[in-house]
């Protein structure tokens, strides 16, 4: 059984403006000067996006304000930005969590520490 990829068209601009903002500032800042360029990009290319969304709690007692993502893009994809040396499996297990919360099926996970940028696509069902 053949499935379809999610969201082609949208993950492949997300991932091109990935390695467009990984080639203007090389691969030693910060998280935060990531997703400040992202965003800027974005407003640019009038993609919708939402920066440190909090999501709803994901079970009874959570405190409101845990689990907040990097960026929603066009209110479909979740796009997690690191800066370290490797990305763990915590982080993907991260993503899977925030797609659970926000009932999303698609996150990006970019890891722009690393030499080649490689965007990891994590899906939730």
């Amino acid at each position: 059984m053949k499935q379809e990829l999610l969201y082609p068209n949208l993950s492949y601009k997300i991932c091109g403006l990935c390695f467009k903002i990984h080639n203007a500032l090389g691969r030693f800042r910060s998280e935060k000067s990531y997703a400040d360029a992202l965003e800027e990009l974005f407003k640019r290319e009038n993609i919708s996006h939402t920066r440190a969304a909090s999501l709803p709690p994901s079970f009874v007692g959570e405190g409101t304000r845990r689990n907040i993502v990097d960026l929603i893009i066009e209110d479909s994809v979740i796009l997690e930005i690191k800066a370290k040396r490797i990305v763990t499996k915590e982080d993907y297990f991260q993503t899977k969590r925030y797609l659970a919360a926000s009932g999303k099926k698609l996150g990006i996970v970019v890891n722009f520490h690393q030499k080649y940028l490689s965007p990891k696509r994590v899906l939730y069902s």
